[in-house]
């Protein structure tokens, strides 16, 4: 039976859709994002990171110090559109090229 304990609000994946991924091959993190966008949400894996990492430190048996977080990109809080252009105006004609 499939566990539907949400763990990516976000990207509305259960703890039976992390297992299933973890059983097809992906363990790492960031194999994990690409294929189901787990952690790309507004919470950029705030809430949902450490529980992938618990599945996947169960499922590979090394502890949860041994494997990476995956790797994250700017921005990696919400930002506004507004201060995103008012960061561009600010910089004038550089920030167009």
């Amino acid at each position: 039976m499939k566990d539907n304990t949400i763990i990516c609000r976000c990207s509305d994946l259960t703890q039976g859709d992390i297992r299933e991924l973890i059983a097809k091959g992906y363990r790492t993190f960031d194999e994990l994002k690409r294929i189901s966008r787990i952690g790309m949400g507004p919470c950029q894996g705030r809430t949902c990171m450490q529980l992938v990492l618990r599945e996947l430190s169960i499922a590979t048996g090394k502890p949860i110090s041994e494997l990476a977080p995956g790797t994250f990109r700017p921005p990696v809080k919400s930002i506004k559109l507004g201060e995103i252009l008012e960061a561009i105006e600010e910089g004038g004609e550089e920030a167009h090229g």
